[in-house]
Order: structure tokens, then C-alpha cells, then sequence
């Protein structure tokens, strides 16, 4: 009758008392460094919980100042605007002096982006006496004298590229005779006065002043999570971000726990909770005891009698409808391979390589950080290198459970079963008896459209019309194919869109994709995918259909007009959304606004009519209601449509042809869609991941 007791308060008790997750409250509380306040998420410092911030905004507090990392350089941190994700930071080598001892241009890894007010200095150094003048040169300096490893030095510093006439030559010719360039950012306003009086003064306070970063840590995700009245978090273990709840961690926001509920209504019904419960629990345990008891023991006699009937029964997984659930990885099953000596010795898993856990150890040099190359929802992405000498993409799948099992079944059979030119091609797995689930993928060497467009290579200038045209060309008919084989991606973005060396598409990822059934219209599930690529009716209604994936494409499409992301919170609220931006604007024919302008739409007659169509194109796959909304194969069509005449055109006017437009003329025509349908005979054009530099 106690342990009754014991239950029965625990029982009636538990839905009026809700302990705080401990991380929850850890994350909450805002932290000062050095001379910098109210810091959060993503930063965090040596005695706040590493679980706080993210891996790569470790800061150094003193006395005086924030210090940060960033690619083995030390930068003092001048201001952090969370809420714009601006961080203003100085080399700290460069603080007072303009001869360091060490002589490293500044890098950046693929958190952080430079502000727009961004203007690069070049120091030189080991550089042959000037014998001539340069009077009134915007940009270039007069010389200074260092003294590095005991030996003095001349030197000069360039603070633009600028049209030099005919001191060109000279120049170049100096820069080339310097032993050492540094690079250096710092601000245009700052830069102003050094190019006004070039003095070694005002260059060294043009740098003391330091320069604007703009990260990007999940930002989209960690809006969501914050406004649901959580703390963005990171998750050491499965190395992902992780949103922290007053209950419990959740992956994305707090739906449904208690973080939504408001504070002081939630703390006064708790405690008036606990003292009715208790006293309810007192008076009806002794009337209620015995009661209990005769049903705890039925229902155990139940338990172990259908225990003893089915603990021998294998639980396939389903690749249509609601998969199965897959806790034990020994298990063996009918459609799955089940002796482990097979397994671990190269047969097939659903017709790909199975790959010793050991040898994926090895080719990752044991998951070594620095060959990660990025991640997403269900697991982190290192480079490896096979005893084959393959470079490969291994997917290293979040814990063990049934969640993850059912996603690495899911994906191995929808991937081994599709051969298409521009879908990234599956290499082989680890064994479901492995310690971890791992995918093998080819190594696409590119990295992602977004990094081209808005990520760390987007300087670049690499995609010019034509290029940004063809990966909208391929990428649809990576997309048509799959829909045609009755599979839904569930997670079309620019992220999961890579490239190889010659900026061929290869549609990745798919951890979200599910088989269509042939005899329905649409899958009920709940909405899973990124921040503004999600398809409005599919997020209201729980209802995934191919249209899903077309609303997501139309918003890569206006990514590649745009070179916008696809949700940035520095935008006016209204613009917040692109999908949202782009209609308005198309709507109100203001598509000059949203076009990129280095794509020359107001001064190229041929670009101005394709990026038109490519935008009412996008509008099309933008419409709010799915049956308005034109299929993947359709989408196809136009956008083949609108390259072939405008290869008309171009022929009709190949007089106009300017010299430097010889090189956007030479790129390839896009692969031919034929292969849709094509499954055999299929090999990767390329040995193909995710990274800074790299993506799969």
C-alpha cells in the first residue's frame, strides 16, 4: 500500500509540477566579456556550458578586452549586434602596429560573411626602394620601414584597386619584388582619412578601428526557437543545433511545451497544482489503492503473454506509407540482409557497398573536426578517403533510435534505386549492426548554389546568367525525375543543391524524402524542412504533395534572380520572407528590384527578358494554393523554353558580341533530360560533399 501511495501522488501530481531543463536555465542568462555585455547565443565563454554556444564563438575574456578565433587568427572584439548578427572585431597582431611578427592574411571559414562596408588594405613588405613619386594616387601610400626578424624592411600599403594609368605597370612590378602581402580588412569610413593623408598614423587607427562579420549560425532556425520562448543551443554530441525549452530540448522550436505558456499565469497554476494535488492524492490513495493493484497485475500478466508471442517476429521497414519502427539494430528482418559476417564483408545492402565502421574511421582520420564539412537535421557530414583513394562524403547519422533507423533505411532505398546525372550518388552504408549509422556519398568538390550566391564564395563572380540558368535547368530535372519515381524530396533548397568543377548540379540530401504512394494524392505527416522553402498549405494542412518540392524550387529560382537568402531577419519585416518579397514585388512589376545586379539585367536586353520569365516562372511555383501551382515536369519545360530562345537571339545578334562576353557564350549547354527514366548504366561524372570549401 505505500508503493501505491507512491504512485498514486507521483501520478496525480505530475501534470501540475514541471521541472525547468537544467540547460534551459544555464542558457537563459546572458553573459559579459571583457568589455562587451549581454552576449548569448551563438557566443560563450570557458565557465559557461559549452552546450551554450557554438564550437566556433569560443571567446577569450580578459580584463580589457573579448578576444575570438577565427581561422588560428586572434581578433579583439569590438561590438556584437545580436540582433542584426554583426560582429565588429580588429586584428589584434595589427592594434598599434603595422609590423606584426608573424605575416597571415586574413581568412574567414564559412560562418561568417564580410559586411558590405568592407574595403581590404594590402600591406607589402621586403619591398626594393620607390625611385619615383606617386603624387596624388588615390590608394597608394608612401613607404614605411619595419623590423621584422631583426632585419628592417621597406614597405607600402595599396588601399583599393584603382585605374593607376601609367604607373600601372610599375606598380605590379613592385608588388611582384615585395617578399610578403598581407591583406587586411577594414572599413571604408575608416580607410576615407588614410587615403585623404597617407600617414602610418592614420593607417594604423584606419585598422585599430577594425571591420563588420556577419554570421550565420542557424540564424533562421534560433528566430524560430527564440520566439517560441526558447534557447538556440548546441547539441556536443550530435554536433547540430538544438533549441532549448523550459521542459525539454527540441530540435527546431518549443511547440507545445511549456516555454509557450505565459510566466506568471504558468507559475501560479503550478503552485496551486501542487498543493490540490497533493491533497487530493492523500485523501483517494487509500480509496483508490486497492484498485490499482488488480489492474497493475492484469496488465502485467497481459505484457508477458505478448511478450512470449512475439518476441521472435522481425519488424520490416516499410518504404511506403508509415515506416516502421526499428529500435534493435541486430534484428534481423525478410527484406533487409541479416547475417552479420555477410554484411561486414562487402555484400550488398539493397544493392550498395556496406563499409566497416572501422574503415570509415580510418578514412575520417577518427571523425576529426576538421574534416567536417557541414551538417543538417539528422547528421554531420565529414571528407574522407577510401583505401581506394576515393574522396567521399561520409554522413555520420545522429544517436542510434528509431528516428534515425527509420531515416537511414528510408534513405538507402530511395537512393540506390535512383540513377540520374544530377542527383548525388550513394556509395554504400555502414551495416544496421554497425555501432553507428554512416553514409557513404560520392565527393562533389564545388560546395553549395548558396555558398556561390550568398555564402563564402560569393564574391567570386562565378555565376553569370548563363551558369545561374543551367543550374535551374538541371536542378528541375533532378526534381522532375524523382517525381516521375514517385519520390518527394521534402527539402529543396539552394543548401542542398551542389556543384561540381564545372558547375554541374547534383541534388543532395535526401534525409527528408519520402516514397509517394501510387494511390493517393498526398502524404499526411507533420511539416518538416527549412524556414522559408516550407510550402505555406503543406505547413497548414500536414498534407505533402510533389507541389510541396515546386513551392520550394520557386524560391531557389528567385534566390538565383536575387542572390537574396531565402529568410534574412536583416530585412524590413515585410521582407523578411523572399517568397513573400518576391510576390509583391513581381505583383507590383518592380522585377528590377529583385534581380541581382551584377547580372547587367537593366544593361542586357537577353538577360532582361530570361530573368523576367524566370521570375513570373517562380511566381507561378510561389502561388499559395497547390492545384495553382504548375507541375516539376512543367516547370521543366519553361525553363528549357526560355534558354532555347534566347540562343535564338544570341545568334540573331552575335555582331553585338563584346570581348568579354566570349566567355559567358562558351558555357555548355545543360545536360539533356533524356536520362529521366534511365536507370542502369549510370556512373558519377565525379568523385564527389559539404564544407567551406567543399559540399556532398
Amino acid at each position: 500500500m505505500s508503493l501505491i501511495f507512491i504512485l498514486t501522488i507521483t501520478f496525480v501530481c505530475s501534470p501540475f509540477v514541471s521541472a525547468t531543463d537544467e540547460r534551459y536555465q544555464n542558457c537563459s542568462a546572458k553573459f559579459d566579456c571583457g568589455n562587451i555585455t549581454n552576449i548569448g547565443y551563438p557566443f560563450w565563454r570557458s565557465d559557461r556550458p559549452d552546450y551554450c554556444g557554438h564550437p566556433k564563438f569560443w571567446l577569450n575574456c580578459t580584463d580589457e578586452a573579448a578576444l575570438i578565433t577565427i581561422q588560428n587568427l586572434t581578433y579583439q572584439v569590438l561590438e556584437i549586434d545580436s540582433d542584426a548578427h554583426i560582429l565588429k572585431i580588429a586584428r589584434e597582431d595589427y592594434i598599434g602596429d603595422i609590423c606584426p611578427d608573424l605575416l597571415i592574411n586574413t581568412t574567414l571559414d564559412s560562418f561568417f560573411n564580410y559586411a558590405s562596408d568592407v574595403q581590404n588594405i594590402t600591406l607589402c613588405y621586403g619591398c626594393p626602394m620607390l625611385s619615383i613619386p606617386f603624387p596624388g594616387v588615390i590608394g597608394f601610400s608612401n613607404q614605411f620601414t619595419c623590423t621584422l626578424n631583426n632585419t628592417e624592411q621597406r614597405g607600402f600599403y595599396v588601399t583599393r584597386e584603382v585605374d593607376l594609368g601609367n604607373f600601372n605597370s610599375t606598380i605590379i612590378g613592385l608588388l611582384n619584388l615585395c617578399e610578403n602581402r598581407v591583406i587586411v580588412p577594414a572599413t571604408q569610413s575608416a580607410i576615407a582619412p588614410v587615403e585623404r593623408s597617407p600617414t602610418e598614423d592614420n593607417l594604423v587607427t584606419a585598422l585599430e578601428q577594425g571591420f563588420g562579420l556577419q554570421w550565420d549560425v542557424n540564424n533562421a532556425v534560433c528566430e524560430t526557437c527564440n520566439l517560441s520562448k526558447g534557447m538556440c543551443g548546441y547539441n556536443t554530441t550530435t554536433s547540430s543545433f538544438v533549441c532549448y525549452c523550459a521542459d525539454q530540448p527540441e530540435q527546431f522550436s518549443c511547440r507545445g511545451s511549456t516555454a509557450n505558456q505565459p510566466e506568471s499565469s504558468g507559475g501560479k497554476s503550478n503552485k496551486v497544482g501542487l498543493g490540490v494535488g497533493i491533497g487530493i492524492a492523500g485523501a483517494a490513495a487509500i480509496g483508490i489503492g486497492l484498485g490499482c493493484w488488480f489492474v497493475l497485475i492484469i496488465q502485467r500478466r497481459k505484457r508477458i503473454a505478448a511478450q512470449t508471442q512475439t518476441k521472435d517476429l522481425p519488424t520490416p521497414p516499410s518504404s511506403k506509407g508509415q515506416a516502421a519502427p526499428i529500435i534493435n539494430f541486430s534484428q534481423a528482418t525478410p527484406s533487409h540482409p541479416s547475417s552479420k559476417s555477410d554484411l561486414e564483408k562487402g555484400s550488398a545492402y539493397f544493392g550498395t557497398q556496406v563499409f566497416s565502421y572501422e574503415e570509415l574511421v580510418e578514412a575520417t582520420d577518427n571523425f576529426n573536426p576538421s574534416k567536417e564539412l557541414g551538417g543538417g537535421g539528422f547528421g554531420t557530414v565529414y571528407y574522407g578517403v577510401l583505401n581506394d583513394g576515393r574522396g567521399v562524403a561520409v554522413k555520420r547519422l545522429f544517436e542510434n533510435n528509431m528516428r534515425r533507423a527509420e531515416q537511414f533505411m528510408n534513405e538507402i532505398e530511395i537512393l540506390t534505386r535512383l540513377r540520374h546525372k544530377n542527383l548525388v550518388a550513394l556509395y554504400g552504408c555502414t551495416s544496421k549492426r554497425s555501432r553507428e549509422l554512416i553514409l557513404v556519398y560520392e565527393y562533389v568538390p564545388n560546395g553549395t548554389v548558396a555558398d556561390h550566391l550568398h555564402g563564402n564564395r560569393s564574391k567570386s563572380g562565378l555565376l553569370s546568367w548563363p551558369v545561374r540558368l543551367s543550374i535551374a535547368i538541371e536542378t528541375a530535372d533532378a526534381l522532375a525525375y524523382l517525381h516521375a519515381s514517385d519520390v518527394i524530396h521534402r527539402d529543396v533548397k539552394t543548401n542542398n543543391i551542389l556543384l561540381d568543377n564545372n558547375f554541374r548540379v547534383k541534388v543532395a540530401d535526401f534525409g527528408l524524402s519520402r516514397l509517394f504512394p501510387n494511390d493517393v494524392t498526398h502524404v499526411s505527416t507533420a511539416p518538416q524542412g527549412t524556414p522559408g522553402y516550407v510550402d505555406p498549405e503543406y505547413y497548414q494542412c500536414y498534407q505533402l504533395t510533389d507541389k510541396s518540392d515546386v513551392y520550394s524550387f520557386g524560391v531557389v529560382l528567385i534566390e538565383l534572380i536575387s542572390s537574396l537568402q531565402a529568410v534574412d531577419t536583416n530585412r524590413s519585416k515585410l521582407d523578411i520572407n523572399l517568397a513573400n518579397m518576391a510576390v509583391n514585388k513581381i505583383q507590383n512589376h518592380a522585377v528590377t528590384e529583385l534581380v541581382d545586379p551584377c547580372l547587367r539585367f537593366e544593361k542586357d536586353s537577353a538577360v532582361r527578358k530570361m530573368a523576367t520569365s524566370v521570375a513570373e516562372l517562380a511566381f507561378r511555383c510561389l502561388q499559395q494554393e497547390k492545384d495553382m501551382r504548375p507541375t516539376m515536369r512543367e516547370v521543366l519545360e519553361a525553363l528549357k523554353r526560355i534558354e532555347k530562345e534566347n540562343c535564338g537571339s544570341e545568334k540573331a545578334e552575335i555582331v553585338d558580341i563584346k570581348e568579354d562576353d566570349v566567355g559567358l557564350l562558351n558555357h555548355d549547354p545543360p545536360f539533356s533530360p533524356d536520362s529521366i527514366g534511365t536507370t542502369d548504366k549510370w556512373v558519377s561524372s565525379s568523385t564527389t560533399t559539404n564544407t567551406t570549401n567543399t559540399s556532398f
